[in-house]
């Protein structure tokens, strides 16, 4: 039960940074949001490794690093995808994938969930393409759209699966080998875009920046607590529930307003909830 509630609460907390991130983005290059938000992050992760205790081996940082390099190419990839249009598909299909990946991964490792768990995940699953959904086409859906999509969140679920490998004693090392590793990987492109167009956060985006940093880090921690206390086959599609909590800042902050496929994957969201739970 308590990872269930872990991984919720990552899922929560990560949706909050997502909309962070997406308010930074509005006034700077969303890869230098990316990159400089996973920079200001590390106090924060060195207080955690302070305060939640592992063991820091070759193996959580290893399979943290790897986390860390496909979680940025994910994001690139995505970012890329968006840039075509189609937003009603690349991001549902992004997403969906997302949560898929690491129920594969787990059922495939011997995993054996009850039956309400495994349905509660089906249900996040569906909840998150019906959140995910956007309002309309902007441009043509082509087999490169969707190639894209299905390439980012194939990334976004390894990064699930890969942090769940790092093993149960390894505290959050597997985290400071990702941000590492993803700050390496995105650094020298966030620098050239930088040198090339200029484009420097203003005050108000770097306090978005800055939060976004940190609550995406302290998701993390939450995912990686989460995902050594249940079945990744569950916790990953609870986990990946965040878009929930996106569209609900969007409602509330920007005055966006809900979709009825919306608001029909928050109703799923709730059973998924209540299933895995029972």
């Amino acid at each position: 039960m308590i990872g269930i509630v872990l991984a919720a609460l990552s899922g929560l907390v990560w949706g909050v940074g997502d909309f962070s991130g997406g308010k930074a983005s509005q006034r700077a290059d969303s890869l230098l949001v990316v990159v400089l938000s996973k920079a200001v992050s590390l106090p924060a992760l060195a207080l955690y490794l302070v305060l939640i205790p592992g063991v820091p081996h070759a193996r959580a940082i290893g399979w943290g690093a790897a986390a860390g390099v496909l979680g940025v190419l994910g994001m690139f990839v995505f970012y890329r995808a968006l840039a075509g249009g189609a937003m009603a598909i690349v991001a549902p299909v992004s997403a969906v994938t997302t949560a898929l990946i690491p129920v594969a991964f787990g059922l495939a490792a011997g995993e054996r969930p009850g039956t309400l768990a495994l349905a509660g995940a089906a249900c996040a699953i569906a909840a998150i393409g019906l959140v995910s959904a956007a309002g309309g086409r902007e441009g043509p859906v082509t087999g490169r759209l969707v190639g894209l999509a299905l390439l980012s969140g194939a990334a976004f679920g390894l990064f699930f699966t890969c942090l769940s490998r790092a093993g149960d004693d390894a505290g959050l090392w597997p985290i400071a080998g990702a941000q590492v590793a993803a700050i390496a990987l995105g650094a020298p492109f966030a620098l050239l875009r930088l040198r090339r167009d200029g484009l420097r956060p203003d005050p108000s985006s770097r306090r978005w920046l800055v939060s976004a940093g940190v609550l995406d880090m302290s998701a993390n921690a939450l995912y990686v607590l989460a995902v050594t206390r249940g079945d990744l086959s569950i916790i990953a599609p609870i986990a990946a529930l965040y878009p929930v909590s996106t569209i609900l800042l969007a409602m509330l902050v920007d005055r966006e307003r809900l979709r009825p496929v919306q608001l029909a994957g928050l109703g799923l969201a709730a059973t998924a909830l209540v299933l895995v739970a029972s």
